[in-house]
C-alpha cells in the first residue's frame, strides 16, 4: 500500500507531534524533526513523510495528496486531536478507500475514545509502530498485529501488546528519510545551531519523571540502546549529505543516562575522527569525566530538566535529582565551555507563589545560557494526570485556540489559572532582562552575522507573545472568573 506518513498542519506555529515532547505553539517558533514517522517510512521505499507545519502546507494543500495513497498513518497528539480528526476526515471523504491509521500517545492510553471520535480512523497502533505499520502496508491483516486497536463486528477490537523493538541497529536511519522527504532548513530550534538534524540514539527512559509524556505512554521505561557504531555511522551519512549542516541533536529522552555507554559513544566518535559539533539532552547526574568525553568528542549545548528549585517538588515529580546536584553540574558543565538550556516547569504539585519564586532565584544563579519555562501539563496516560484527577483537581483545555499553553491543572485556592500564565512571564522577564543575560543575546547579535538575522526574529515573536500573555492575564482578572469553574460553564478570553 503506498503510505502517506503525516504530520498534520494545525494551529499556526505549532509543534505537535511526532517528535515534539510538549505539543504546542512556543514563544519562538520551534519545529522538531518527525522522528517517529520517519522510522517506518523509511521500511516503504515508496512512502512519503508529509510534515505539513515546518513546510508551511495547508489543510487543504494536505488533503489534495490523499488521492495519491492507499494508507495514511498520522501522528496526532492530544491539544491538536480535535484538529487531526477533521483532517482525517476530510481526507477519507477526498478517497474514501485510504486506510486511516492514527498513531501517538493520545491512542496509546484512550484507544476506545480515539477509535469512537470518528469512523474516519479504520485502526491505530498504539505505542511504537514502526512494524505494526510496514508490515500492514505490505498484506498483514490487522489482526495479526500487535498493539492494534480496530473495529470488527460494530466491536472495538484490542490486540495484545508485543514486545517492544530491542535490537534498535535493524532499524533504518530516519535521516535517510530527511534527505528523501524533508527540507533539513525547514527546522529551526531557537538554541540550536540553524540548519540543524536530530535522531535518537536510544529508545525508552528509565527515570521515572511524573509529568514525562513520552516514557509514560509510546516510548516505555525499558532503556534500548543503538551501537556506538551505528551512531558514528549515521553521523558520517549525516555529514556528507545535508550540506551547510551546522549541529547534530541527539534528541533521546535522556542522552548520557548511564556513564560508561556514554563514553563508549564519545569515544568511537573520536575513533572515526568525525570532527562535528553536536548537542543532547542531559540530566545533572552526569559526573565531570563524563561531561569532559563530551566536550572532547564535540558536545556544544545539553538540554537540561531542572524543572524547580523547591526540593520537595522535586520529590513529588520523582525527578530522581537534588538541588545541589544541579548547581553541581551545572559549575562542571560551564567550566569546560558547555553551553546549557534550561528548562523548567511551573506548576507540578506542592507549587505556590514562594516556590516559584525559589525556581526563579534558582535559575539565575544557575545562570544558564537559554532557558525554557513551561506550564505544568497533566496528560492522559501520566502519572502527574493521575495524580490530578484523584485529588479532583480541574481539568481544563491545555491550550488556546491557537495552541499555545494554558494550564489545565489549577490549585483553588493557591494559584489559579492566570496567575500561572502570570508567572510564566515573570519568569522570562526577570531572567532575561538581567543585565548579563541581555549582554549575551546582544553580544550574539553585534558578532555572529549570520546569526542576527534568526534573533531579530525571535525577539519580534517572543515579544508578541508576552504581550499577549499579558492581555490574557488581564481580561481574566477583569472578568471576575472563578477558575475552578468547568472550562464549559465560562467564555474564557484566548491569546488572540
Amino acid at each position: 500500500m503506498r503510505t502517506l506518513f503525516l504530520n498534520p498542519p494545525s494551529f499556526q506555529g505549532f509543534d505537535g507531534g511526532a517528535g515534539s515532547r510538549w505539543p504546542s505553539t512556543r514563544e519562538i517558533e520551534s519545529y522538531w524533526y518527525p522522528v517517529w514517522l520517519c522510522y517506518p517510512a523509511g521500511m516503504l521505499p515508496d512512502s512519503k513523510v508529509l510534515d505539513a507545519p515546518p513546510h508551511g502546507v495547508t489543510i487543504e494543500e494536505t488533503v489534495a495528496q490523499a488521492k495519491n495513497f492507499e494508507l495514511l498513518v498520522l501522528f496526532t497528539s492530544s491539544p491538536g486531536f480535535h484538529v487531526d480528526v477533521k483532517i482525517a476526515e476530510m481526507m477519507k471523504d477526498s478517497n474514501p478507500k485510504m486506510q486511516v491509521c492514527f498513531v501517538g500517545p493520545p491512542v496509546a492510553i484512550e484507544p476506545d475514545k480515539v477509535l469512537d471520535a470518528t469512523k474516519a480512523i479504520d485502526f491505530i497502533v498504539r505505542r511504537e509502530f514502526d512494524y505494526q505499520i510496514a508490515n500492514y502496508a505490505k498484506g498483514t491483516p490487522l489482526s495479526e498485529l500487535p498493539g492494534v486497536s480496530y473495529r470488527a463486528n460494530g466491536k472495538n477490537v484490542h490486540n495484545p501488546e508485543g514486545p517492544q523493538i530491542e535490537n534498535l541497529d535493524e532499524l533504518p536511519w530516519v535521516t535517510k528519510v530527511y534527505k528523501r522527504d524533508l527540507d533539513f532548513r525547514r527546522y529551526n530550534v531557537p538554541f540550536l545551531l540553524n540548519p540543524y538534524i536530530s535522531f535518537y540514539t536510544t529508545r525508552g527512559c528509565p527515570a521515572m519523571c511524573t509529568f514525562c509524556l513520552w516514557p509514560q505512554t509510546h516510548s516505555g521505561h525499558r532503556w534500548r540502546l543503538r551501537s556506538a557504531q551505528d551512531i558514528a555511522n549515521e553521523v558520517k551519512f549525516s555529514l556528507e549529505n545535508f550540506p551547510g549542516l551546522k549541529e547534530i541533536f541527539f534528541d533521546d529522552d535522556t542522552f548520557n543516562y548511564r556513564k560508561q555507554r556514554t563514553l563508549e559513544v564519545c569515544a568511537e566518535l573520536r575513533r572515526q575522527k568525525l570532527d562535528f559539533t553536536w548537542s543532547c539532552t542531559s540530566r545533572v547526574t552526569t559526573d565531570y569525566e563524563t561531561l569532559k568525553a563530551m566536550k572532547e568528542a564535540g558536545a556544544r549545548l545539553l538540554i537540561v530538566g531542572y524543572e524547580t528549585g523547591d526540593a520537595q517538588i522535586l520529590k513529588n515529580m520523582k525527578k530522581g535529582a537534588t538541588i545541589d546536584m544541579a548547581h553541581r553540574f551545572t559549575e562542571n558543565a560551564h567550566k569546560l565551555g558547555l553551553v546549557i538550556h534550561g528548562d523548567f516547569i511551573i506548576g507540578m504539585p506542592g507549587e505556590t507563589r514562594e516556590t516559584i519564586r525559589t525556581t526563579i532565584d534558582f535559575a539565575k544563579k544557575l545562570d544558564c545560557e537559554t532557558i525554557q519555562v513551561s506550564i505544568a501539563h497533566a496528560y492522559p496516560g501520566t502519572e502527574f494526570y493521575q495524580y490530578a484527577k484523584q485529588n479532583n483537581l480541574v481539568q481544563l483545555n491545555m491550550a488556546d485556540n491557537q495552541g499555545h499553553q494554558l494550564p489545565n491543572v489549577i490549585y483553588p485556592g493557591i494559584l489559579d489559572r492566570a496567575e500561572m500564565v502570570d508567572w510564566v512571564e515573570r519568569f522570562y522577564g526577570e531572567y532575561y532582562f538581567r543585565p548579563k543575560a541581555a549582554w549575551r543575546i546582544v553580544r550574539k547579535a553585534i558578532f555572529d552575522g549570520p546569526e542576527r538575522k534568526r534573533l531579530y526574529k525571535e525577539a519580534r515573536s517572543y515579544l508578541s507573545l508576552r504581550h499577549k500573555r499579558k492581555k490574557y492575564v488581564a481580561e481574566y482578572k477583569a472578568a471576575g472568573v472563578d477558575p475552578s469553574l468547568k472550562e464549559a460553564e465560562v467564555e474564557e478570553p484566548v491569546l488572540k
